[in-house]
């Protein structure tokens, strides 16, 4: 199996590392990342201006543009053939009311609306404690084995969030469950003329059996998702 990576957390970031290590004993992994940091930037692509592409190392391209075009780019250049567009390994969650500014989930939305299919992933992250990145590698490996093995229907896609566990938890249970329909806290600080959002993402209202309550309950939280 051909798998395309990307994020939207930058080439560099580890969790694309942990990525591209849980998804290289499934088939061959080419990584075509943006250059830099584009996180909840959600499927905005680029139409007027050149995108550069840099080759970056062996099947390692970097694109000077969003999640969404560098998934473009994939497609462009290493399609068409049988392939996985997987995104991530996002560093924070992608829950609920996230998937719809999300980079990272709209790197996979992207790739399904021109009938391929894959998986976004994303590390919820607690406050104070850093992630366990080959942990992460290790939990998503299996996961990723199990749906790649699943039937694939058009216009669906997986969204998985992994909970951040003390350090040397077992591997936790993985539960296939349902967005979440509720909204992000709306809350802003005041600053002079400017407000600074502040919403408590830890504290948010969860629908019990959902994604959110699934993985800040400290399971893997599995959804599937389709375009209209």
């Amino acid at each position: 199996m051909r798998f395309i990576l990307t994020n939207d957390d930058g080439i560099d970031a580890p969790g694309l590392r942990a990525l591209e290590e849980a998804a290289r004993p499934l088939g061959e992994a080419i990584v075509v990342a943006p250059a830099d940091a584009h996180s909840g930037c959600s499927h905005r692509v680029t139409t007027n201006a050149l995108i550069r592409v840099r080759q970056v190392g062996p099947n390692r391209f970097a694109v000077e543009a969003t999640p969404a075009d560098c998934v473009r780019v994939a497609l462009h250049r290493f399609g068409p053939g049988p392939a996985w567009v997987l995104s991530g390994v996002n560093d924070g969650g992608n829950l609920g009311a996230d998937v719809y500014h999300s980079g990272t989930v709209a790197a996979v939305r992207e790739a399904v609306l021109h009938g391929w299919t894959g998986a976004a992933f994303s590390q919820y992250k607690r406050k104070g404690m850093p992630i366990d990145w080959e942990q992460v590698a290790a939990w998503v490996r299996p996961l990723l084995r199990d749906l790649t093995a699943r039937p694939a229907d058009a216009g669906g896609f997986w969204n998985v969030n992994l909970p951040h566990l003390d350090p040397g938890s077992a591997a936790p249970e993985s539960v296939f469950c349902p967005l979440d329909p509720l909204p992000l806290p709306l809350s802003f600080r005041a600053e002079g003329e400017h407000l600074h959002y502040d919403g408590d993402y830890h504290g948010r209202r969860r629908s019990a059996g959902a994604d959110v309550d699934v993985c800040f309950g400290g399971r893997i939280a599995v959804t599937r998702l389709r375009l209209p």
